[in-house]
């Protein structure tokens, strides 16, 4: 599918079991958030670009698919640069950016159902004890994965809106619009659903 985020290879990730590459997130997420020494997240870092792009996604690809959420930990960097330090700038930067970066590398070499999946089964002994519903937060989950892509095209269609009308393209502009057309979205996949069954409640 055009719009899917998962691509087709032969890298580590992709051969590597859904199960441990959650559990690879999940650990790389607490040790980032751990340690604090540059020496250590910078080289975890260049780690992370070089796992996304052994996927075969390309640079030009992942920069597309990361740079939304980039430009957001840049100005969270650049809060603590201005509020903190330029070191703790330097250790925020860092580290959330290798996650980002983990992140998009575990979703390019996954396919949406297989996340389901392995999330339901991993659920499934809290749903025996009533703390959870696996089914439903499994589809939860496969469709923040799979509308993401969604999303980023309507931004793109209204960022190409502006230019067509001679508007200059800002993130004011352009935030409310995708907004509404997400909640809309929302709304109908949401309708759908219970049409359907999907959900027990």
């Amino acid at each position: 599918m055009l719009n899917a985020l998962d691509i087709e290879g032969d890298s580590p990730l992709h051969r590597m079991p859904v199960r441990g590459k959650l559990v690879l997130l999940f650990s790389a997420a607490v040790g980032l958030f751990v340690v604090s020494d540059l020496r250590l997240l910078v080289p975890a870092l260049a780690l992370s670009a070089w796992l996304l792009l052994s996927t075969g996604i390309g640079t030009g690809q992942a920069f597309r698919r990361t740079r939304f959420v980039l430009f957001t930990v840049l100005l969270v960097a650049a809060a603590n640069y201005v509020f903190v330090s330029p070191h703790e700038a330097a250790v925020v930067f860092c580290r959330l950016a290798a996650l980002v970066l983990l992140a998009a590398a575990v979703t390019a070499t996954t396919g949406i159902s297989a996340f389901m999946d392995e999330i339901a089964r991993l659920l499934t002994p809290l749903e025996r004890y009533g703390f959870v519903r696996a089914a439903d937060v499994s589809l939860a989950v496969g469709l923040v994965i799979r509308f993401v892509p969604e999303i980023l095209s309507r931004y793109r269609d209204i960022a190409e809106a502006h230019r067509a009308r001679g508007l200059p393209v800002r993130p004011l502009t352009t935030l409310v619009p995708l907004i509404i057309l997400t909640l809309k979205d929302a709304d109908t996949i949401a309708m759908a659903i219970d049409a359907r069954g999907f959900r027990r409640h």
